[in-house]
């Protein structure tokens, strides 16, 4: 079956111009030329897709002079080359979260964007503008002048104020709170870059990044510490700067178990904060022990709650409600790891696993053998899991809105794989400074896109980037075309189209 050309009319309104190549068994093997929006574009377009199917193709030689077409005969250059439906998107954000309104800086913007497009190096983030074609592309040199204005004129404070804005901080409720490490591959500290706790077990020198987001996980304030800084001794700090800067914000903070000393608990009561926070559970709970005594032939079952509670001193009285969950999934994962870790524990008694270090086992005289006391204490409190309160509230609401935590969650997990927020090319604090600003700012823009869209911003890249205009130059007439848009990135664009205000490119 020979080539052919073909038009479909595309969701758009648009004619697709396409080359079919060959059928088989019923599903066509073709190749996309463009999409013409008029008459003159879908004639271009055809003589475009003609000199395709007829590339490489001599004249015969039927006057004996040898002679063929020029290469390149038929087709037409193309001028112009643009990612438009992206970089629209990209300034929709930027325009509804009120960055342009809070930056007035060309480059900054175009940095931003980059890093939300492909997360590289600044360097490669030349490469990122210039083969998205929409604007005019710096020079490294001022690049790096940017990152030196972004915190002379500390851009992330005018960028977390439109942050606020956005969200309406003076009527928010909820905030989310959790710290991440960012490391680097050097074993030369400085008084920033230091090593300390890290949950990934890293030695190298590394900083501590506290992100403070609303309930769906938009970042509101981040903020970079020493990474020798407890992570308890951040919250409350980052805490108090958002709060002098919303005054009127009467903020219920969520954070986890390991952010939470008792000590800070009661700075933020003190402070007026009221505060859902994980606890730890070091021995089976008063309350569900009592409820075994009571009910000795009973399992616990699925999602049953208890409390206790929590008064403080004379001196400082308190009234902390303490909640407790268990739940029958997380007791069998529990139950698993114990399993797992007391096996463990016989191998390296027996001398067939290395002595790393086991929760279960303990020294007697030089001795190793399995803490069984603890081995017993750990199954009583599988799938149970605590919460401390200062709020009187139904109790599934306490949990629930705990289980919130994944949404800062969430954002890291953006931030640090999606936005590549580790500084790796960084070492003055400044400029890991300024990196963590174009993070803060991408950040704000994926998880706008995410909440318009209803993708994920990986997912929303991978459909709306291939997406080109393109310029031909037909014989001293520029003609545009652009690749088919697929329903997926159809819906997509349609949701920021009708979530942004107007498309202008930002100051």
């Amino acid at each position: 079956m020979s080539p052919w050309v073909r038009t479909v009319r595309t969701g758009s309104g648009a004619t697709a111009v396409q080359v079919v190549w060959s059928r088989r068994g019923g599903v066509l093997d073709l190749e996309h030329v463009g999409s013409a929006h008029d008459d003159v574009e879908l004639v271009a377009l055809r003589r475009v897709a003609a000199a395709r199917i007829h590339a490489g193709q001599e004249a015969l030689d039927l006057d004996g002079g040898g002679q063929c077409p020029p290469v390149g005969a038929g087709s037409f250059p193309i001028v112009a080359s643009r990612a438009v439906r992206v970089w629209q998107a990209l300034v929709a954000a930027w325009q509804v979260l009120g960055f342009g309104a809070a930056i007035h800086d060309e480059v900054f913007w175009q940095l931003v964007a980059a890093r939300v497009v492909e997360p590289v190096s600044k360097a490669d983030s030349l490469r990122v503008l210039t083969e998205l074609g929409m604007c005019k592309v710096p020079s490294y040199r001022t690049v790096e002048n940017c990152l030196d204005r972004c915190v002379e004129r500390d851009y992330r404070s005018h960028l977390e104020a439109a942050c606020a804005a956005y969200v309406g901080a003076n009527n928010l409720r909820l905030c989310l709170y959790d710290v991440t490490t960012l490391y680097w591959e050097t074993d030369i500290p400085d008084e920033f870059r230091i090593p300390g706790y890290s949950k990934e077990r890293r030695l190298e020198p590394q900083i501590i990044v506290g992100l403070l987001t609303d309930s769906r996980g938009f970042p509101l304030l981040v903020r970079a510490f020493e990474g020798n800084r407890a992570e308890t001794k951040t919250i409350v700090p980052v805490l108090e700067e958002f709060r002098a800067r919303n005054p009127h914000a009467k903020i219920t903070v969520v954070a986890d178990a390991g952010m939470m000393s008792e000590k800070n608990l009661r700075d933020l009561e003190d402070a007026g904060y009221q505060f859902i926070v994980g606890g730890r559970i070091p021995e089976e709970p008063g309350a569900v022990r009592l409820w075994r005594i009571e009910h000795p032939d009973q399992d616990l079952t699925d999602r049953q709650i208890f409390s206790s509670t929590r008064t403080g001193t004379k001196t400082t009285p308190r009234a902390w409600r303490i909640w407790y969950q268990y739940r029958a999934e997380r007791a069998k994962k529990n139950l698993h790891g114990i399993e797992a870790s007391v096996t463990k524990a016989e191998a390296i008694i027996a001398g067939t696993a290395s002595s790393k270090k086991n929760r279960f086992l303990k020294d007697t005289g030089g001795r190793l053998q399995i803490d069984a006391d603890l081995v017993a204490s750990a199954k009583l409190r599988a799938g149970i899991r605590s919460y401390i309160t200062n709020l009187d509230a139904d109790p599934q609401f306490i949990i629930d809105t705990y289980h919130q935590l994944y949404q800062v969650e969430a954002s890291f997990r953006m931030s640090k794989h999606d936005l590549r927020a580790r500084p790796a090319f960084h070492y003055k604090r400044e400029r890991i400074e300024a990196h963590l600003t174009i993070v803060f700012a991408a950040l704000a823009i994926g998880r706008w896109i995410e909440s318009v869209t209803d993708m994920s911003l990986r997912a929303f890249l991978h459909a709306v980037r291939p997406i080109r205009q393109v310029t031909l130059n037909v014989n001293g007439t520029p003609i545009t075309g652009e690749d088919a848009i697929s329903p997926t990135a159809h819906q997509a664009l349609d949701a920021i189209s009708a979530a942004r205000p107007q498309v202008t490119k930002p100051a």
